[in-house]
């Protein structure tokens, strides 16, 4: 019998606008520590989430790390699944340009696909 524990497909959820709150922050942390098991990992922005991936972020003023910052090294940690809610940036007024790094853009129907194919979702 083998040791190894079988791959889990985990969805981490971020709904949440960067700064505010500490829930984005903690999706981010939650994923990263995640990524040192051997799990295929996805990230999702959903509503006001999006907002994390917006380019220039200026944080600093309200004394507050820039979250956008960390998005560029999820590919170190091999997390290359990174999705956003397609309406939810039209919504905001966001195009795929305003955006830090390149994630797939989703429809409903594709979110609620992507969802049914996942072992756990941990929403944020």
């Amino acid at each position: 019998m083998s040791s190894k524990l079988a791959t889990k497909k985990i969805l981490f959820i971020s709904r949440k606008a960067p700064y505010g709150c500490a829930m984005a922050k903690e999706c981010l942390d939650a994923l990263l520590a995640a990524s040192a098991y051997e799990q295929d990992l996805g990230l999702l922005f959903m509503g006001d989430g999006v907002f994390q991936l917006k380019k220039e972020q200026q944080p600093e003023a309200g004394r507050q790390k820039n979250i956008s910052a960390t998005l560029p090294v999820l590919s170190m940690y091999d997390i290359k699944d990174i999705y956003l809610q397609a309406s939810a940036l039209a919504e905001r007024g966001l195009t795929a340009d305003d955006l830090v790094i390149p994630v797939k853009a989703l429809n409903n129907n594709e979110i609620c696909e992507l969802m049914g194919q996942q072992d756990q979702l941990l929403s944020f």
